[in-house]
């Protein structure tokens, strides 16, 4: 039985672990760090964890601008993966979403994913013809 709940500081160390089994790059120094996580979880960002039975199988944050929501780092463990496990995770942070009065909701794929742009696109998302740009202060930022 697959349920999704709010994960919380605490579980930092379980998310770190779905993100590296899932081969998301980690940036343990930067944005990723237990330090950043928990300041981000305190200015609004939602942590989302599927799990079946009491195992942590999936990961999804959710974050919003103002004006739409964004569905961040959503990581499923390899074993789980093509089970409903990544939609489950979309379904609720639209729902986690829609709680907030956003009617947008948008992702960034990295291009080299097909596998997430099909699950996207299969959960009624779009390909918008966007440059993604980026100035960072520091590589782990």
């Amino acid at each position: 039985m697959l349920t999704v709940r709010l994960l919380s500081t605490a579980d930092y160390d379980a998310i770190i672990g779905v993100w590296q089994a899932a081969a998301l790059t980690v940036r343990h120094t930067g944005r990723d760090s237990r330090e950043r996580f928990a300041q981000q979880q305190a200015n609004g960002q939602a942590a989302l964890g599927a799990y079946a039975d009491d195992q942590l199988v999936g990961v999804a944050l959710v974050t919003q601008d103002g004006r739409k929501g964004w569905i961040n780092r959503l990581a499923v463990l390899p074993a789980f993966q093509r089970r409903g496990v990544g939609m489950a995770l979309i379904q609720a942070a639209e729902a986690h979403l829609r709680g907030l009065n956003l009617e947008i909701h948008a992702a960034l794929i990295e291009h080299h994913n097909a596998a997430s742009l099909a699950l996207f696109q299969k959960a009624g998302y779009r390909v918008e013809q966007i440059y993604y740009v980026t100035k960072r202060d520091h590589p782990d930022a």
